[in-house]
């Protein structure tokens, strides 16, 4: 018995819900604990940000996955799989194919990849909405990745851990803090990925679409400004371009963390979208097991809250505001335009603070 059938076997529930949920909360955590342990024995933080992202990455695309791999080779190794893919592919296209192949797997119809060996089609026909979610998060992460991975490289270190890097306790559960807030936050996405494609409702063009697919680009394009602005400002004060000691223009002068704003914003955009499909009926009796009562109405809001809320109040009571209107305070306190500053524009809600 391979690894694949043993993972396949050992996560095979009767709810397809928790068939997806379960799988990517052990691969989550395991890859956490992976890069932990050399993190903690070199202490070094290099890594930290760019596995949380990749973290994101490889949960979102075993959630979209996980379910026609597991309807398709539940009972056939992983060389069988492997095999199967590449003569399919080659048989319909007359060339010898690289694994880009399967990649593009979820994007061709059933009748157009076939599984030789299984004799059954390779690819399931998935619902639009599955591949915008995932596409909204694969475009987050990587963006998000390479900008904090650049980061890293320029200053060599992160200065939120240069306390907890040196404790292995703590280091350890700044790592799995990180799993956690994945999880959460792919709540809403691996639970539309579980969703059987021959579900009704998960068809029908819903208004929870738009709004949630349009606060998602808004809160996408706030955080890339926000942070673009930052690196251009930071940029430069390296040059001597300028001798301003803390940002305060662009949306910055709007509220105190646009960035933030931005990432509580996209979040709560792919949950809307969520919310709209586990509403009805059919979608949560599929998601339940056979024979077995509905996805409650308290399971959906679970699922589509608990992650804007973890978001929110990781960035406004833990790692974010607080730590860096710690250093601010330290280094600007006493500095009148900072204090005026800081004193009307909103710290995280771009409304004025006599409102807020």
């Amino acid at each position: 018995m391979t690894l694949l059938q043993s993972f396949l076997n050992l996560t095979n529930f009767a709810s397809p819900l928790q068939r997806n949920v379960v799988p990517c909360i052990m691969v989550a955590y395991a890859i956490q604990i992976v890069v932990a342990i050399p993190s903690i024995i070199y202490k070094s933080d290099r890594f930290f940000d760019a596995s949380g992202l990749s973290t994101f990455l490889i949960v979102n695309f075993l959630s979209l996955y996980l379910p026609a791999i597991r309807a398709k080779y539940g009972g056939d190794t992983l060389e069988q799989v492997a095999d199967a893919v590449k003569e399919g592919v080659q048989t319909i296209t007359g060339t010898r194919p690289g694994w880009g192949s399967l990649v593009m797997a979820p994007f061709q119809r059933c009748n157009i990849v076939q599984d030789v060996a299984a004799g059954t089609p390779l690819a399931v026909d998935y619902n639009w909405r599955q591949l915008a979610l995932s596409g909204t998060v694969t475009v987050w992460a990587v963006r998000l990745g390479v900008y904090l991975f650049r980061r890293i490289l320029r200053e060599g270190h992160d200065r939120r851990f240069n306390e907890i890097r040196i404790n292995p306790r703590r280091y350890l559960r700044a790592f799995i803090g990180q799993a956690t807030w994945v999880i959460f936050c792919m709540l809403p996405v691996i639970a539309v990925n579980s969703i059987p494609s021959s579900v009704p409702s998960l068809h029908d063009i819903k208004p929870t679409d738009f709004s949630g697919l349009g606060l998602w680009v808004i809160g996408f394009v706030v955080e890339v400004i926000a942070d673009y602005q930052k690196s251009k400002w930071q940029k430069g004060k390296r040059d001597k371009v300028h001798d301003e000691q803390f940002l305060t223009s662009g949306l910055w002068s709007q509220c105190r963390f646009p960035n933030y704003v931005g990432e509580s914003m996209l979040w709560i955009g792919i949950c809307t979208v969520t919310f709209g499909v586990l509403l009805f009926d059919d979608v949560r009796e599929a998601l339940a097991a056979t024979d077995s009562f509905p996805v409650s109405i308290v399971s959906v809001l679970f699922f589509c809250t608990v992650g804007p809320a973890f978001v929110t109040f990781l960035m406004l009571k833990v790692t974010g505001v607080p730590y860096a209107e710690r250093k601010y305070d330290k280094l600007y306190g006493d500095d009148k335009k900072y204090q005026k500053w800081k004193k009307e524009t909103p710290r995280f809600i771009p409304i004025s603070s006599k409102y807020f």
